[in-house]
């Protein structure tokens, strides 16, 4: 009799109100994680004909065309760079972004199934392929650098990569906060998916990819900083290819603002919708 009340037992309740991420939760079901983020990467270098190919192709044919019809046709690239540099320096960030919210909106309809069967954090779900991604992200950079070895010759650090961890932390939670607002969104309603790529290619000619934040008026830019990824973009070109040749604070700034609030408040509503996830699934 002792022995059974010493067994260890989980009682599962509904949270109530508005909750913030349970990290102690999660760090407890982290082996979980880790597994469906590794099965993640290999399902989609596994089954599929290119296998990590496309995390090269997929932005440096983006880059060709973009040089093309915007560098060498619309001259939208600044002065003294290559465009193509210029160009993929913020495909990088831009494509992990897109990919990332991306799988992470349709997250919870694909794994519908699973909902009602087991009980787990639900956070992880949008949250894997946001880690996911990083592989992808990773790809992208080694390629970044043999592109600037092309066009540059050279590899020349400039003291801003010391920023380049925290523009990389920026990314991720814009991503991760608004991969759990829509993902919550979409499994109770489905036209979030079909809106999400209208709403992916406004905000791709919003940031400053195929043209140079420069062009905003100076008055300006602390307005425009408030879209994260303009600063988080800018901050990426600054610490990869000196350009700007220093970090845009004055965008960084209130775009890191703007990211925290959207991960908290993005956690804080996927949290309370949980409870109807089976319901609607």
């Amino acid at each position: 009799m002792d022995n059974q009340n010493k067994v260890p037992h989980v009682v599962i309740e509904p949270k109530k109100g508005w909750q913030i991420i349970n990290f102690k939760e999660l760090r407890e079901y982290r082996d979980l994680f880790q597994l469906m983020v590794l099965r993640d990467i290999t399902v989609q270098y596994k089954q599929t004909i290119l296998g990590f190919a496309w995390a090269i192709i997929v932005p440096v044919f983006t880059m060709l065309v973009f040089n093309t019809f915007f560098g060498n046709i619309a001259k939208l690239g600044p002065k003294g760079i290559p465009y193509q540099l210029f160009s993929f320096a913020a495909l990088v960030p831009w494509t992990y972004f897109n990919q990332a919210v991306t799988a992470s909106t349709n997250s919870l309809i694909t794994q519908s199934s699973i909902l009602t069967k087991v009980y787990f954090p639900r956070l992880i779900i949008p949250l894997t392929p946001i880690f996911a991604k990083l592989a992808d992200f990773a790809i992208a950079l080694v390629v970044m650098v043999v592109i600037m070895f092309i066009y540059r010759h050279q590899f020349s650090i400039n003291i801003n990569i010391l920023y380049f961890p925290m523009l990389v932390f920026l990314m991720v939670i814009t991503a991760s906060g608004i991969g759990m607002w829509l993902s919550a969104m979409a499994i109770q309603y489905r036209d979030i998916k079909f809106a999400i790529t209208f709403l992916v290619q406004i905000m791709m000619y919003a940031a400053p990819i195929i043209w140079s934040a420069d062009r905003i008026p100076t008055q300006y830019r602390i307005l425009y900083g408030i879209y994260p990824l303009a600063g988080i973009i800018e901050g990426f070109r600054a610490c990869l290819i000196g350009l700007p040749a220093t970090m845009p604070w004055d965008m960084i700034l209130p775009g890191a603002a703007v990211s925290i609030l959207i991960f908290v408040t993005g956690a804080m509503y996927f949290r309370r919708m949980e409870k109807v996830f089976a319901d609607v699934a």
